[in-house]
């Protein structure tokens, strides 16, 4: 079939449309964090695990201001009793003690938390700690932190969302996919990056600084 200039023409304003509209997204596009298991602990449960008194050592400074790795690390242990050994502590410390995991340590400790915002540990899995001086056993506190964007309140205007909306994400990893009902948390404290975890990385083929878009708002 002959091509004629006007079909010519049609094509390279298409592509030249498609390529305007991917220079239009891009800022819409959001720094990946990938998250691996870790620890939040009360200063009530920080001294039975290492004595009291006891203060976390910071290590390195993660992406949100004011949170840290720190330089203490713990045994967790569920039903199963196949410990997972050398799970990091974040500071600061919190409220309440929370351990976050992804669904793949979940099959090994035998526990079944709930997909959660961080914080919110009402009536989700126990599980014990171990450290070097004592043990918690949490009744709850053991989640599967749900996918979510922290942005700052003028990230938030700039995407046109508020705090506790849900948007829609595309990923462009290894595996092109698209995950749903992702949180926005906007807060003078925060700064961009959107939180996954590993099994949600591996799945994907993404990792720390990739980016991800949002898409639209559900």
């Amino acid at each position: 079939m002959e091509i004629t200039n006007a079909k010519i023409e049609e094509m390279v304003r298409k592509v030249l449309s498609g390529m305007q509209d991917c220079t239009a997204s891009s800022g819409s596009e959001v720094p990946v964090g990938v998250s691996n298991r870790h620890i939040h602990l009360s200063k009530a449960d920080l001294w039975t695990l290492f004595g009291e008194g006891y203060e976390l050592t910071p290590f390195k400074d993660l992406s949100q201001p004011g949170q840290y790795a720190c330089k203490e690390v713990l045994t967790i242990v569920g039903p199963s009793l196949r410990p997972i050994e050398n799970v990091r502590v974040l500071g600061p410390v919190r409220g309440k003690s929370q351990v976050e995991i992804s669904a793949t340590d979940s099959y090994v400790l035998k526990v079944k938390p709930p997909v959660r915002e961080s914080g919110n540990i009402a009536g989700s899995a126990g599980i014990t700690i171990i450290g070097p001086k004592g043990t918690v056993t949490l009744k709850e506190g053991c989640i599967i932190a749900n996918r979510h964007i922290h942005m700052s309140p003028s990230d938030g205007q700039a995407f046109g969302v508020k705090d506790g909306d849900f948007v829609t994400v595309d990923v462009f990893g290894k595996r092109r996919t698209r995950w749903y009902d992702v949180q926005v948390r906007v807060s003078p404290d925060f700064r961009l990056e959107m939180h996954v975890d590993t099994d949600d990385a591996n799945a994907t083929g993404i990792g720390n600084g990739h980016k991800v878009r949002i898409v639209k708002e559900n």
